[in-house]
């Protein structure tokens, strides 16, 4: 959605509230697809599993003092 970044750009604003806004405003259905809020969703689950997981692997092949000396 091209129209959701200039809105965005350093307002903090959210895209979804947003882009129903900005559609109201013109008299057209806000129209979000399904795909792209499970596809954020999921790549954010993911970044997230990978940020915990990889550093907890790696402490976990570590002594306990050189995984908490070690950052």
């Amino acid at each position: 959605m091209i129209e959701e970044f200039p809105q965005t750009q350093g307002f903090g604003v959210q895209p979804e509230p947003a882009t129903v806004a900005y559609a109201a405003h013109q008299d057209w259905p806000p129209v979000i697809p399904l795909t792209s809020v499970t596809a954020g969703l999921g790549g954010a689950l993911l970044i997230g599993m990978l940020a915990g997981v990889y550093p907890s692997l790696r402490a976990a092949r570590m002594t306990p003092t050189e995984a908490l000396a070690t950052t």
